[in-house]
């Protein structure tokens, strides 16, 4: 028997595979100039060895911190191999930082050693943390880096020889630091082991039945547990073949070339999807053609053909709730979007939606292992396999974020119905008072509005105020539209007016909306009002927005377009 058959680590199972079937693509890699490049598996090991036996002649400290810095790649999943097979631990770094957060994560975590690889300032922060990143710091390129003047990955392969033995790790030894994307503060530096890693395939084979026949597309960041859970950890568990995404604008080419079997997103692009289909095919005549026995068929596999979508098995959404017309639509087209539910502390490794017992709105059942209950005060309390170290030097943080009996403190509120789903209705902190002292949750009122085709992000937000209001931030296209006569401002107006009086129709009298605030900003993971995994720094937009709330009122109109 092999000694990799454990795959009790990620290291473990890439060896298996390079090892059984090493003539096998595993990754396929847009490359400029429309050309793309295939990876076997054979050929990773291969990479991977040598980049692992230069950084080892390096002689860093055992279990240094490393940072990867770098959009998807394919060189960016060779590169976490690489430093774990030279015995360290793997920091990544959002692409879309700012140098403010990557300098004090390369400080926190002590990084000796940086590697680059995918960036050019167009889609990323390279403009802000290329010029300021320290001389002193070493540094690796990855094919697609913007730095030439570093030594790169395919000179290192060219003239380095393999490490003569891998040297696999404990499953309990720390594998990475992954710094939280946070909505308030500093990130926190969150520890896993290579076992915590692992666990999210225990869920996969037994309630998704992934195989070694799948395929995926990779476009979400792998700087984040959720990316780096199903598509990083499940490829190199199971052993089937990722593709990546080169850009925004060959996204729907890079996703007909990938054709999924497996497709990951979030609720912004399956909105996208949708609203788009309803551009090209008007509800009015879905609604004809799908009633139509043949015809029906054949327009519901062309519109999943469009969307690079006819191949796919399992479709998963995450982050947040989709409205449940969308869920439907989905559904009655061949999809069913099952929602999954974790965190950065316990690696994505929660909850998910199981096939066929799909509740618009929750997140589904416990995963295998998992264990969860709701305390006193409404918050989700998680016991997962997946369960963090801790937090990078805080203890009294980690402490604080774990109960006496070992569950983590989710910080979300949430509800369990009566087959055991989870349903999350906000966080526990995100409570506020209006001036007539009830309190009010946000998110349920940002998801009843969050169903227009021109609204891209929505925080609704009030306290002391005497009703709560709701911030609106058009997409790019509206506000192009808008600019260039498309869309007309008073015909927005009537729809957003529409908008609040039916879903204040469904509020309680505390909750009901003043008014909406159409801001003439974009809210921006660069200008710090989102998080890198898109969620809104709702503190950061209250500072900003607030101060304004009295003068809005006055102002005593049902929508307000901000100067």
């Amino acid at each position: 028997m092999s000694r990799y058959a454990s795959r009790s680590t990620l290291l473990h199972c890439f060896m298996l595979w390079a090892e059984t079937s090493p003539r096998q693509v595993y990754m396929t890699q847009p490359m400029p100039g429309g050309q793309t490049l295939e990876i076997t598996w054979g050929e990773a090991a291969d990479q991977v060895k040598r980049v692992a036996n230069h950084i080892k002649s390096l002689n860093l400290p055992a279990q240094s911190s490393i940072a990867l810095l770098g959009r998807n790649s394919a060189h960016w999943i060779l590169a976490d191999l690489a430093i774990w097979m030279a015995g360290h631990v793997t920091v990544p770094l959002y692409p879309t930082l700012n140098w403010d957060t990557a300098e004090y994560v390369l400080d926190h975590a002590e990084v000796k050693l940086l590697m680059i690889g995918k960036m050019d300032g167009v889609a990323d922060g390279w403009n802000d943390i290329g010029p300021n990143l320290p001389e002193d710091l070493p540094k690796i390129g990855l094919p697609l880096c913007p730095r030439s003047d570093i030594p790169q990955w395919k000179d290192i392969v060219a003239g380095t020889e393999p490490v003569s033995e891998v040297v696999l790790p404990a499953t309990d030894a720390l594998a990475t630091i992954v710094y939280t994307s946070g909505s308030t503060g500093r990130p926190k530096g969150v520890m896993h082991s290579f076992g915590t890693m692992v666990s999210v395939a225990n869920a996969l084979r037994d309630t998704y039945k992934i195989s070694r026949n799948e395929r995926m597309l990779s476009y979400l960041p792998l700087a984040h547990v959720a990316e780096r859970a199903v598509v990083e950890t499940a490829s190199l568990y199971f052993g089937f073949q990722v593709f990546f995404a080169d850009k925004l604008e060959t996204f729907q080419q890079d996703l007909q070339r990938a054709r999924p079997t497996v497709f990951f997103s979030v609720p912004r692009l399956w909105t996208k999807f949708y609203l788009a289909i309803n551009e090209k095919l008007p509800p009015s005549k879905q609604k004809v053609l799908f009633n139509l026995p043949i015809i029906s068929t054949l327009v519901k596999r062309k519109i999943l053909k469009q969307l690079g979508l006819d191949q796919v098995r399992l479709a998963i959404t995450a982050s947040a709730p989709l409205p449940p017309n969308i869920l439907q639509w989905y559904h009655g087209i061949g999809l069913e979007l099952l929602d999954v539910y974790g965190m950065s502390e316990n690696f994505g490794y929660s909850h998910g939606s199981r096939p066929g017992e799909v509740r618009p709105g929750y997140v589904g059942h416990a995963n295998p292992g998992v264990q969860c209950k709701i305390a006193d005060n409404g918050e989700v309390l998680v016991k997962s396999p997946g369960q963090m170290m801790g937090y990078y030097k805080a203890p009294e943080k980690t402490a604080e974020d774990l109960t006496d009996d070992g569950f983590l403190k989710t910080g979300d509120r949430g509800e369990i119905d009566e087959q055991g789903r989870l349903k999350i209705t906000g966080r526990v902190k995100e409570l506020f008072k209006c001036s007539k002292g009830k309190y009010i949750a946000p998110v349920p009122i940002e998801q009843k509005l969050n169903n227009h085709p021109k609204v891209e992000v929505i925080c609704v937000t009030g306290p002391g105020q005497p009703q709560p209001f709701a911030l609106f931030m058009l997409s790019l296209d509206a506000q192009a539209e808008l600019k260039d006569g498309r869309l007309d401002k008073a015909t927005l107006t009537e729809e957003f007016k529409s908008l609040l009086a039916s879903v204040n129709a469904t509020l309680e009298d505390h909750e009901k909306l003043d008014y909406v605030v159409v801001v003439k900003d974009q809210w921006t993971m660069d200008n710090g009002y989102l998080t890198p995994t898109m969620k809104i720094k709702r503190n950061i937009i209250e500072d900003r927005y607030l101060p304004n709330a009295d003068a809005w009122l006055a102002m005593r109109q049902k929508v307000v377009w901000e100067d």
